[in-house]
């Protein structure tokens, strides 16, 4: 079987619902898609609705059976797998014995692709169909990857009768388990940064490192913003005998979910680094790789493993696709946001999907109501929006906090407390109740904003897949939390499966608004707003470090602009639009050097 990829685009993680069970749905056509591996309850729940779906024994695994989240996680994924490869198994018996589904399926690959133009040349010279047809897909086609994603940060310790359990039980941890533990060869993406503690984990699993013929059972990738990020984790887990197989980069602002800002470093400077420095990567790694496996007495690759370098982040158009793999040598593109818009792709429920069609540039916004004090994507209207305002306008602010994976705030105590839930916003009204003679009305409401705003993430990103399915929700209605990246704004319908891969080769268009701005200008606008916001917004004392990074910022970005002006003047892309971007390339420009950084000699006001 041939391994090389059937598509140029994966599917990343999307919040803790929407991409839940990607895999059985789209895999059979060889897309990858990413399962986030952090909620074990809604994958319980989505284990038992799937095992009835498709008439396959279930037991439960309940909170009471020793390492449940772990098992949890490894059942769920043993059946999704199971499920790929039955109906994988039955597309191409389908394939080969329907000319219809062929062509159809023949629509929805890349247009260089060789398996696409060899199966046209079956199909045009009329040969034999099914056994011709067979052989080939035997040999050249295969499902899409299964992929895992962890928030490394999402490490919460948990407890026992009140004593605290080992730190292979804290959440990360327990998930890491139960994808290593699983029957799956695929990768798990660890996002959010760097976690030491949870990186040596991976040690423990054999899984993870190179077998006698140099091959990886299940990889990694590692989520960044930067460069230097990438060697640093790298060469981390290189240490270890551990081999990164794909760094995935990701716009700092010009995403889904959580948003990871760079100090003012644009994508597109960011991946010339990685294409100019890949060999960097790939020599710094693989030596402090075979000097651990040596020492581990394990096996040593005598070449370098492979390593993909790939980005998502706000691409929209067959031309952005292209141009980011041709010109930067990518591997792949992750297509996230539009996919909301595709049910047979993502799990999203009906009336959230329409909130998302209707959705403006205005109505996505970049908001504070993340627990882990993180900026975080969203979209205004949501039904969690409705259901939190309404008990603050109860006095009754706050989440119950069942599931409680964000209680990392050890602010009351080790065991842990989540920023969004009702017994932290109680504590913290109080507090601000007994400075209400010292502040002004207007600093009162503003400070109460900032305790209420933080939202239940861990119910309101499961919602969408149990309201979908028709799956009962229990306890505090919450709603739906949704976190699509800005790129929303210009996808303004439901969209077929077939029409959306068929969009993002370029075969048809899905877009209906012609005022989109290309990629790296909507990110750039994104940032010059984000370094106005942080400075207007600063209310602590100014000191060098803020003046510092602001300066090292807005650098950067100007530095960015430098880059974007002489890209577009030497690349054959994008020409129709090449005088509309020189322009706002211009106008941005004087935005940047408008922006007043204050100094410290400076009257400093909030």
């Amino acid at each position: 079987m041939i391994n090389k990829p059937l598509h140029t685009f994966h599917i990343p993680v999307m919040g803790l619902a929407y991409t839940i069970d990607s895999p059985i749905r789209v895999a059979k056509y060889g897309i990858s898609s990413v399962i986030s591996i952090a909620d074990d309850e809604l994958i319980e729940k989505m284990r038992a609705f799937y095992s009835e779906k498709f008439d396959i024994p279930y037991q439960e695994i309940s909170q009471k059976i020793h390492d449940y989240r772990a098992k949890r996680i490894t059942s769920y994924l043993n059946l999704v797998d199971t499920i790929v490869k039955e109906k994988f198994e039955s597309f191409k018996n389908e394939l080969s014995e329907s000319k219809e589904a062929l062509e159809s399926f023949i629509t929805m690959l890349p247009n260089k692709s060789d398996v696409k133009k060899r199966l046209q040349n079956i199909l045009h010279e009329g040969l034999v169909i099914k056994e011709n047809i067979k052989n080939f897909l035997e040999n050249h086609l295969h499902p899409g990857d299964i992929d895992v994603n962890i928030m490394t940060k999402l490490d919460k310790d948990n407890f026992n009768k009140n004593k605290q359990l080992p730190v292979e039980f804290n959440d990360a941890h327990a998930a890491l388990r139960g994808f290593a533990n699983s029957n799956l060869t695929s990768s798990i993406v660890l996002s959010a940064g760097m976690n030491p503690r949870l990186f040596s984990y991976f040690e423990n699993f054999d899984a993870f490192f190179p077998d006698s013929s140099s091959k990886l059972k299940k990889k990694i990738i590692l989520k960044v913003s930067d460069f230097r990020s990438a060697m640093i984790q790298g060469n981390f887990l290189a240490k270890k005998g551990l081999w990164v197989s794909e760094y995935r980069i990701e716009s700092g602002l010009n995403c889904g979910g959580h948003a990871f800002a760079t100090d003012g470093f644009l994508l597109g400077p960011i991946l010339q680094e990685f294409k100019d420095k890949k060999d960097q990567l790939i020599e710094s790694a693989h030596g402090l790789m075979a000097k651990a496996l040596m020492q581990k007495g394990l096996p040593i690759p005598s070449a370098p493993l492979a390593l993909k370098i790939t980005v998502q982040g706000g691409v929209g158009t067959a031309e952005e696709h292209d141009f980011l793999l041709d010109f930067y040598n990518l591997d792949s593109v992750g297509w996230g946001t539009p996919f909301l818009l595709v049910p047979e792709a993502t799990s999203v429920d009906k009336e959230t999907r329409e909130l998302l069609i209707k959705a403006k540039e205005d109505d996505l916004y970049l908001s504070n109501i993340s627990p882990l004090g993180v900026p975080f994507n969203t979209l205004r209207g949501t039904t969690n929006e409705i259901f939190k305002q309404k008990r603050i306008n109860e006095s009754k602010a706050g989440s119950s906090c069942p599931k409680r994976f964000l209680a990392l705030s050890k602010e009351f105590g080790a065991d842990g407390i989540c920023t969004s839930s009702k017994k932290y916003q109680d504590i913290k009204l109080e507090e601000l109740e007994g400075k209400r003679e010292q502040i002004s009305a207007q600093e009162y409401e503003k400070m109460k904003f900032v305790i209420t705003e933080k939202a239940c993430l861990c119910v309101g990103l499961a919602n969408a897949s149990y309201l979908e399915n028709d799956i009962k929700i229990k306890g505090q209605s919450q709603g739906v939390v949704i976190c699509p990246g800005p790129n929303m704004a210009y996808f303004d319908r439901e969209i077929s499966l077939s029409e959306m891969v068929r969009h993002i080769y370029g075969n048809t268009n899905v877009m209906t608004d012609t005022n989109r701005p290309n990629l790296f200008i909507k990110e750039l606008k994104m940032y010059i707003n984000y370094l106005k916001n942080e400075i207007a917004e600063t209310t602590t004392d100014l000191t060098t470090g803020h003046v510092k990074k602001w300066n090292a910022f807005k650098n950067n970005l100007v530095d960015g602009i430098v880059y974007y002006e002489n890209l577009f003047a030497t690349i054959s892309y994008f020409e129709d639009l090449k005088k509309e971007i020189y322009n706002q390339l211009k106008f941005y420009k004087n935005a940047i050097n408008e922006i007043e950084i204050p100094t410290l000699t400076t009257e400093f006001t909030h």
